[in-house]
């Protein structure tokens, strides 16, 4: 794969000047004929068609064409997803346990996938590789796709020279993380759509249901009944200020959201109330179990050292109150205290967890003990989410027919009453 290397400048130049005289990198579209005789063609990065055609010449290959690969009318360029990730990862461990060398891996794997941005960060990686650098540094500039976790893991794969086990357990890791955010996401999803659906319902029908009956009652000649008088006010007053309500809807959004992405003070307290949630909140606290001891028992199995393990265990814990807990058990582990004690010190943890820990470190099986906790907290989140789902259904029914049931009473109580007066 070709990909263009900056010529190294003197010191004395300024950052903005070697800029000036990188190379700039494009992709190649090729066809051309293999040793073979047959037929092939395929994609490349570099800096002109010429080195294109040395790279192919290389690799023998007899190029027959090559062209810039133009750009598309409309970019719609995938993201790569965190699911993405997981599926590289566990590709490469297949083929690293296969006997597959290191930079034939990513080289495959960069060429056969569907995402052109997946391909252009294989690519980067592969470049930075190939000249010699270890895969671990390679991958630390892109930590928006694999974080210190990911890279510590395979910086001790890389030192104790089983780098195709390691790769397999970021991969489990990998699949088991995004297999439970994907259940979270489900559980908080369907009481979101209770609310959503029944305030879309309520507006709709006192903006457009309402005021069709209100112009029915005013030849009545009679007064109305409270109830239909509170509905009928209530629509007049949401037709003549809904741009109102909708600024207040949106300012809030984004007051929260930037609150929640600029206050760390904010997102702590929103991580205590959400464990509070009735339903919800026990789902969470399963949840954070589960990633505490599926990190914690990847790392150890590693070579990490527990004292790190715990740091990264209590980051990708994803909650303030769990990862303040365990940032307590390491300090305490540091000191010399045993981590099952230093775990029932906090009174977060349940029994069962501390036990099994017990067990682990007293039996030398530390991380498979909590691979097993980690198995058990994921089935009791499945359980939960699926009691969850089907318990909201009817509760949504039961919300949106109490309010659409509700307002048609409001509107045909003068009817009946009406009907009363004449008989």
């Amino acid at each position: 794969m070709a990909t263009a290397t900056a010529k190294r400048k003197p010191k004395t130049k300024t950052k903005k000047q070697t800029q000036k005289h990188q190379p700039k990198v494009f992709t190649f579209e090729w066809k051309g004929v293999n040793r073979d005789g047959a037929r092939t063609s395929g994609e490349l990065r570099g800096s002109s068609i010429a080195e294109i055609r040395s790279v192919l010449k290389a690799q023998g290959v007899t190029p027959k064409g090559v062209r810039k690969k133009s750009a598309p009318l409309f970019k719609s360029e995938k993201k790569i997803t965190a699911m993405d990730i997981a599926m590289i990862t566990r590709q490469i461990a297949t083929m690293l346990a296969a006997g597959v060398p290191l930079v034939t891996t990513i080289e495959l794997l960069g060429r056969g996938h569907e995402k052109a941005k997946v391909r252009e960060l294989l690519a980067t990686i592969l470049s930075d590789v190939q000249s010699g650098i270890p895969l671990s540094d390679a991958l630390r500039p892109h930590r928006q796709y694999f974080d210190d976790l990911y890279v510590d893991l395979v910086a001790a794969g890389e030192h104790s020279g089983s780098l195709d086990a390691v790769f397999d357990r970021i991969a489990t890791y990998r699949e088991k993380a995004e297999q439970l955010k994907s259940k979270i996401k489900k559980a908080m999803f369907y009481p979101a759509a209770v609310v959503v659906v029944a305030i879309a319902v309520t507006v709709l029908l006192l903006l457009f249901v309402v005021p069709q009956f209100e112009d029915i009652f005013k030849g009545f000649g009679a007064e109305l009944p409270a109830f239909t008088k509170m509905v009928v006010e209530l629509s007049r007053g949401l037709q003549s200020s809904w741009y109102y309500f909708a600024i207040i809807t949106i300012a809030a959004i984004w007051i929260f959201r930037r609150a929640h992405r600029t206050s760390q003070t904010f997102r702590n307290k929103i991580d205590e109330i959400v464990l509070k949630i009735p339903a919800i909140g026990d789902i969470l606290h399963k949840a954070a179990m589960s990633r505490f001891a599926r990190t914690l028992a990847t790392t150890f199995a590693a070579g990490v050292p527990l004292i790190d393990g715990l740091e990264s265990a209590a980051g990708a814990s994803g909650n303030y109150v769990y990862r303040s807990a365990l940032l307590k058990v390491r300090q305490e582990v540091m000191s010399g205290m045993q981590m099952n004690v230093a775990m029932r010190t906090t009174g977060l943890f349940p029994d069962m967890l501390i036990q099994m820990v017990m067990i682990g470190e007293e039996s030398g099986g530390l991380d498979e003990m909590l691979n097993k906790v980690a198995n058990i907290y994921e089935m009791q989140v499945d359980d939960a989410v699926d009691g969850l789902s089907s318990l909201i259904e009817p509760i949504m029914m039961v919300v949106i027919g109490t309010v659409v049931g509700g307002l048609i009473v409001a509107m045909y109580l003068p009817i009946f009453q009406m009907g009363k007066i004449v008989s």
